[in-house]
């Protein structure tokens, strides 16, 4: 069965009420293609949440970037997923590398929120990835299956799962991973997929690029083979994420 083209837009901490409305506006009246081709989901900041899913068309989904790793209570300034779901926020960005390099969330405390996430009936974005001095100094696969070990060790149905494969040295920095390079670590995580979790999982599931994704590169990114979509940034922000959510007819026979 041939993986669904999944885009995604992470919208960081960024946004005024006029700003969303605004970004919201343009995804509405935005042509691309039907849900079938391409699945598009957009992670606005926490206030905004309720906000979007109220103004967004409905083949579009939204996601919280971040959830608490158990159930709430005594967790000042953080959010369950108990309360996600409340809300009817059907996704989570989880293991984000901001989250991962500034509040020093560990692969197992990641391994853990996805885990969780997903036993409140959540879909986990869950977000791997290596730093510029781990791709110089050869150990990207060491790095990325670590982060993915961490998360196959919790996790036993990976259905609802996307894996994002965001290399740190990529993220905001306008410097991309080569649609090859890209392509190589997709490639290489789908095998120790198959070697470790097994072969229906390595094949059935999506794993999406991270890292200065935009208009002008995403169709040469997409067109690789184990690129199943992408988690945007900055570009999510503008108009040119439609071109972006576009970029999934590639795929198309």
């Amino acid at each position: 069965m041939a993986r669904k083209f999944f885009v995604g837009g992470n919208w960081k901490c960024n946004g005024t009420t006029e700003e969303v409305k605004k970004i919201v506006t343009t995804l509405n009246e935005a042509e691309v293609p039907s849900h079938d081709v391409v699945e598009v989901v957009v992670s606005p900041p926490f206030v905004f949440l309720t906000l979007v899913k109220s103004l967004l068309r409905s083949d579009f989904h939204v996601a919280a970037q971040n959830c608490w790793v158990r159930k709430g209570g005594a967790f000042t300034g953080e959010v369950s997923a108990e309360m996600l779901v409340n809300l009817g926020i059907p996704w989570v960005i989880i293991g984000h590398s901001e989250r991962r390099a500034l509040l020093n969330e560990s692969n197992e405390f990641v391994g853990d929120k996805v885990a969780y996430a997903l036993s409140q009936c959540l879909k986990v974005i869950a977000c791997i990835g290596e730093t510029l001095e781990q791709r110089e100094s050869g150990s990207t696969m060491a790095v990325v299956a670590a982060q993915t070990k961490a998360i196959a060790d919790k996790v036993t149905n990976w259905d609802n799962v996307v894996l994002a494969y965001e290399p740190v040295w990529a993220i905001g920095t306008g410097k991309v991973a080569t649609p090859a390079q890209a392509q190589e670590v997709h490639c290489e995580l789908r095998k120790w997929l198959n070697q470790n979790v097994g072969a229906d999982i390595a094949a059935s599931v999506r794993i999406i690029y991270g890292g200065s994704v935009n208009g002008a590169n995403c169709k040469e990114l997409a067109g690789q083979p184990d690129v199943d979509g992408f988690l945007v940034g900055g570009a999510s922000l503008k108009p040119e994420f439609v071109d972006i959510i576009k970029s999934a007819t590639v795929k198309k026979n």
